[in-house]
């Protein structure tokens, strides 16, 4: 039987505002123990589990950990023991999905890459957020925890039912671009439709539900050893990018329900299952600020240039998962949504670049303005590292002639990127067997003719 606090709807959140702060929710009154964590008995016979994000012994303000008031242990389940996805698709229709942290499978390869919209299951597969989660590139060990990502894909025909996943791995960072998630986890439930995002923090259990059996498609980008953050301002000043007020987190609602439930446990890379005889979405109260939280894009307030040049991509960091480095990240959250360009005397679109970073980018709705027609809802590209990239031929002559009136930039589009300081390896899935890499992107620069004239005068 489900119990909630209220109807469990995609109003059922409440504000984060802040990354550190403390939160709490019950969804029975008085279920959140007074004074203390562990008391010797806890409200409505409970069990006491916290969950840590973080070293004990880091700096508060950097502690993160949410103590669950639940209904049975998490301990309560049979030992892990190895899983194997089931093989869904084939050759020639849906790729067979590769989950993997090895990224040593294929040689190097600096070239520029584009992938065409990823394929949807086929009918006739049952393939959910788990079986459909395929590895496109990363970087860094995820067992020495001292940083690394991995980009994945996700397609899917059908909801997780009775299953649960646990990520002892990284942060998952979840971009829908086609259908509506339902993100079910231990501290309540979050619903993402596109144009939203949400991060499942490392160890907590969720699973992803989809409306009556639809076909949904996305992104993920999982980040080990650190946890996603919003950015500093610096001289922006107090306000301005993601308002930590817009950060929504769940409120408690659990279920108490015994059934065989499947825990599929990431770890180490490799995967896992444990069978318990109950549902883990059991947590009846909890308080911590170790939870999951979604932000609306539409919410992200920009900064723009507004006399001349183009500003750096930094300006569009939603959020930023740190290294040891300041002002260096792991991985960097960035988008580009709808804006107003009026600089004067300037080339508007992204200039032509050669970047340290590694740069992962996908598009969720609209025409991305640098790649118009050919950068597609659902597909992706790499650029990697110093591996030199910008506007097409076509986006470069219209950029240079039009007049430079102010012009509403992207409406309708949501175009996002990962950009990570690691160099990003690609795997055999996301060179090879995806099938809808694009071996003609590099056509798209061959256009560019030298516009030389030595005898040119300034005017």
């Amino acid at each position: 039987m489900v119990h909630c606090a209220g109807v469990v709807t995609e109003g059922d959140l409440q504000y984060l505002s802040g990354f550190n702060n403390e939160f709490a929710s019950e969804a029975l009154p008085d279920a959140l123990p007074e004074g203390q964590n562990t008391p010797q008995v806890c409200p409505y016979g409970l069990y006491a589990e916290q969950l840590s994000g973080s070293a004990f012994t880091e700096p508060r303000h950097e502690n993160k950990r949410t103590w669950f008031y639940r209904i049975r242990p998490s301990v309560k389940h049979t030992p892990f023991t190895k899983y194997t996805r089931p093989e869904v698709g084939h050759p020639g229709t849906y790729p067979v999905p590769v989950l993997t942290t090895r990224w040593d499978d294929v040689d190097p390869n600096p070239n520029q890459i584009r992938w065409l919209p990823f394929k949807m299951p086929e009918d006739s597969e049952d393939v959910d957020f788990i079986t459909g989660l395929s590895t496109v590139a990363g970087a860094g060990d995820c067992k020495a925890r001292m940083g690394g990502m991995a980009i994945h894909v996700y397609t899917a025909n059908r909801s997780m039912v009775d299953t649960a996943f646990n990520n002892s791995d990284g942060d998952m960072l979840i971009v829908p671009q086609q259908g509506a998630l339902t993100v079910r986890t231990e501290v309540g439930v979050m619903r993402v439709p596109p144009n939203e995002i949400c991060v499942v923090p490392r160890g907590v259990r969720f699973a992803v539900e989809i409306d009556d059996e639809k076909l949904v498609r996305g992104y993920v980008c999982e980040v080990f050893g650190v946890h996603y953050k919003i950015p500093d301002l610096g001289p922006i000043g107090a306000n301005g990018l993601a308002n930590p007020r817009d950060f929504l987190t769940p409120v408690a609602a659990y279920e108490d329900r015994e059934c065989e439930f499947t825990i599929i446990n990431k770890f180490q890379g490799a995967m896992f299952q444990a069978k318990m005889q109950h549902s883990p979405f059991d947590v009846v109260a909890w308080h911590g600020n170790y939870v999951p939280f979604k932000y609306d894009l539409d919410k992200f307030m920009v900064i723009n240039a507004t006399l001349f040049d183009h500003a750096d991509p930094s300006i569009f960091t939603v959020l930023t998962a740190p290294s040891g480095i300041p002002g260096v990240a792991v991985c960097d959250f960035v988008i580009f949504p709808p804006r107003w360009a009026v600089q004067e005397h300037t080339f508007r679109p992204p200039y032509y670049h050669r970047n340290c970073m590694s740069e992962f980018m996908g598009l969720i709705k609209g025409e991305y303005e640098a790649k118009k027609g050919a950068f597609l809802p659902g597909g992706g590209s790499l650029h990697s590292i110093m591996t030199p990239h910008g506007p097409d031929a076509k986006t470069y002559d219209i950029a240079s002639t039009e007049a430079l009136d102010p012009v509403k930039v992207a409406e309708g589009t949501q175009a996002f990127m990962f950009e990570s300081s690691f160099s990003l390896a690609l795997t055999r899935w996301g060179e090879e067997t995806c099938e809808t890499v694009d071996s003609d992107y590099f056509q798209c620069w061959q256009g560019l003719e030298s516009n030389f004239d030595p005898s040119w005068k300034k005017t």
